[in-house]
């Protein structure tokens, strides 16, 4: 897509429902933040109403460390999109991350020929428009 200026822009999340509306309004702060069940304690994304290993309606949103390593991947070689900022080749990563979720990203910082299984990622959040900040993928700095 081409925005009225004419560069370059990507499809952006677009929420239909509070839960998944709350989790974009914590990375437009700059901040991972997934829900953990008050119940049996499970962390849990994608966001939902009920905890899927005890079925409670009691939760809270929590800050996540951000930190994971790499699960599985996929590189795309040609565009999906016309005019898809992306560089191709690109890869979009699954990261599990250190409170036991998996969120499907984009990776930064590397190549997508040097991704490896469990490697140390940490998450970087990039502008992508006014009040919108996207989650991606690094790896992890030594000592992090």
């Amino acid at each position: 897509m081409i925005g009225d200026s004419g560069h370059k822009s990507r499809p952006l999340p677009a929420p239909e429902d509070d839960l998944t509306v709350a989790f974009w309004d914590h990375c437009a702060k700059g901040a991972l933040f997934f829900q953990r069940c008050s119940a049996c304690e499970t962390w849990r994304h994608l966001p939902r109403p009920r905890c899927a290993k005890c079925g409670s309606k009691e939760w809270s949103w929590q800050p996540s460390t951000g930190r994971g390593t790499i699960f599985s991947w996929t590189v795309t070689h040609q565009p999906l999109l016309r005019n898809f900022p992306e560089p191709v080749p690109y890869a979009s990563i699954v990261v599990e991350l250190e409170e036991g979720v998996r969120m499907l990203s984009g990776l930064r910082g590397i190549t997508p020929a040097e991704l490896r299984l469990d490697l140390p990622v940490e998450v970087i959040f990039e502008d992508v428009g006014e009040d919108m900040k996207l989650p991606f993928f690094r790896p992890r700095k030594a000592g992090a």
